[in-house]
C-alpha cells in the first residue's frame, strides 16, 4: 500500500519554478533516499511533504492511514538549536505537541510511549539532562526519539549525520535501519552515497528534471547517477 504518493509536482518559490513533473510513490516500509546536487530542490520537496509549503501545482497524498501531521520530522540543526537549555525528556515529549490539542498535559499513555523509545535509542539514562550539555550523536539520538513520538509509521530526516564522527554517524545510520527493518517509513534526504547504496530501497534524484529510481543498482547505472557519484563532493546542504 502507497503511504505516500506524488504527482505531477511543480516546486518554487514566487513563480520560480524550481522542480517540475515531479511524480513518485512511496510504500509502507520503505527506505527512500532523496539525491541532487545544491539548489535542486531537496529540502523544498521534503518541506512539501510536510505540509510546510504548498506546491505549485500537483498533488500529494497519504495512504495507510497515515495523516500530514502524524509523520516525524528530524531536521538539521542550527548553533543556537544545540545550545537549547531543555531536559532531555521534554524535548523527546514535545513530539506530542500535535497531538495534544486542548489537552493542558501529556497523558500517561504518551509518557510511557517516550520511555519505551527513549530505552530503545538507548537514552533513557539521559532522561534529566540539559539537552545542550550532550554531545552532537545524543542529541540527534533525541530528537530522532521526539520524531518518533510523533510517528511510528513516516519519518522524514535531514542530513541527520551532518557534522557528526564517524562513530556517531554509523550508530545513527544502524539506528535508523533497524527502525526501517522494524516497518517505520524513511525518506532520508542527504549526500552520502555510500549510505544510499547500503541502505536504500529506492532513489529519488531531484533536479530540473527530477527521475525516480526503483532500485539503487539502477540509480548507480543511469547517466544521472553516474555523473552524481563522480562530480559530488563532500556532504553540503541543500
Amino acid at each position: 500500500m502507497s503511504i505516500l504518493k506524488c504527482e505531477n509536482l511543480v516546486l518554487g518559490y514566487e513563480g520560480t519554478k524550481i522542480v517540475e513533473n515531479l511524480s513518485f510513490s512511496l510504500e509502507a516500509g520503505e527506505y527512500l533516499y532523496i539525491l541532487g546536487e545544491n539548489g535542486s530542490g531537496k529540502s523544498t520537496l521534503m518541506k512539501t511533504i510536510l505540509g510546510l509549503k504548498n506546491p505549485m501545482s500537483g498533488s500529494i497524498t497519504f495512504g495507510d492511514g497515515l495523516k500530514s501531521n502524524e509523520i516525524g520530522y528530524l531536521p538539521q540543526q542550527t548553533i543556537v538549536q544545540r545550545d537549547f537549555p531543555a531536559a532531555v525528556k521534554e524535548i523527546v515529549m514535545s513530539g506530542f505537541l500535535n497531538n495534544l490539542g486542548f489537552r493542558p498535559f501529556y497523558s500517561k499513555k504518551e509518557k510511557k510511549t517516550a520511555d519505551e523509545i527513549m530505552k530503545k535509542l538507548e537514552i533513557k539514562d539521559l532522561a534529566n539532562r540539559c539537552y545542550r550539555e550532550l554531545s552532537g550523536g545524543q542529541q540527534q539520538r533525541v530528537l530522532l526519539a521526539r520524531a518518533l513520538c510523533a510517528t511510528q509509521k513516516l519519518l522524514v530526516l535531514d542530513e541527520p549525520v551532518s557534522g557528526l564522527d564517524p562513530m556517531a554517524t554509523k550508530e545513527m545510520y544502524d539506528l535508523i535501519n533497524d527502525l526501517n527493518k522494524e516497518g517505520v517509513t524513511i525518506i532520508m534526504v542527504s549526500h552520502d552515497m555510500q549510505a544510499a547504496v547500503t541502505y536504500a530501497s529506492k532513489i529519488l534524484h531531484v533536479s530540473d528534471k527530477p527521475e525516480y529510481f526503483e532500485s539503487v543498482d539502477k540509480y548507480i547505472n543511469s547517466e544521472i547517477g553516474n555523473s552524481f557519484v563522480t562530480t559530488m563532493g563532500g556532504n553540503e546542504n541543500d
